[in-house]
């Protein structure tokens, strides 16, 4: 009887200790930052205008993002700035009489923010937004005229997809990402990446 007994005891007694312990948790031991290095590439188009016509170009591109972030809720959500460096989109076009030669390079600032699905421990597919905005640098050049550099600063937003294999210190992110950002008419990527998350 004693060997029974004495487990059963134990047993009620530590249960509301754990209990206890699990309610007191605060909210600030479920946040771990971050920080992350993703790199992909992926395809652009620029709707561009000029002198009354609008055309379109394109260009397959290369980039690299880096973020620092919070994860929160169990690694159910997360938050983040991100800094992206996409490759030049060059291309060329005729815009009625003209033939047009445009380099486009660009930078986000991005404030992004991801919720992961079901109750997987290991892999979980997320979805995320973000909004900020776009550091442009791009170079007209009219074939027989000149050239022209314009650098603005445009609202940029993006949308992704993709899964995570959280090993809690390390997670990999697989994601398809597509960025907007407001230049000239728009330019629209459509990107994949794969990154590497850092908890601290």
């Amino acid at each position: 009887m004693k060997k029974i007994a004495i487990p059963v005891l134990a047993a009620i007694v530590a249960c509301p200790a754990m209990a206890g312990q699990y309610h007191n948790e605060s909210f600030w031991d479920s946040i771990d930052p971050y920080i992350a290095l993703r790199v992909g590439a992926g395809y652009s188009n620029l709707n561009y205008r000029f002198d009354g016509y609008k055309e379109s170009l394109s260009d397959q591109e290369m980039h690299a993002r880096a973020a620092l972030g919070l994860t929160m809720w169990c690694h159910k959500a997360r938050t983040e700035i991100e800094w992206s460096m996409l490759t030049k989109l060059k291309d060329n076009n005729s815009f009625g009489p003209n033939q047009l030669n445009v380099d486009t390079k660009l930078n986000t600032l991005l404030m992004n923010a991801y919720m992961d699905f079901g109750d997987y421990e290991i892999i979980r597919p997320f979805i995320g937004m973000g909004a900020g905005v776009a550091f442009v640098d791009q170079t007209r050049e009219v074939a027989g005229i000149g050239s022209n550099t314009n650098k603005p600063t445009k609202f940029s937003a993006m949308g992704t997809l993709g899964v995570t294999f959280d090993w809690r210190i390390f997670a990999v992110d697989l994601a398809f990402r597509y960025t907007y950002a407001d230049v000239n008419s728009g330019l629209h990527n459509f990107a994949g990446d794969i990154g590497m998350r850092y908890m601290f």
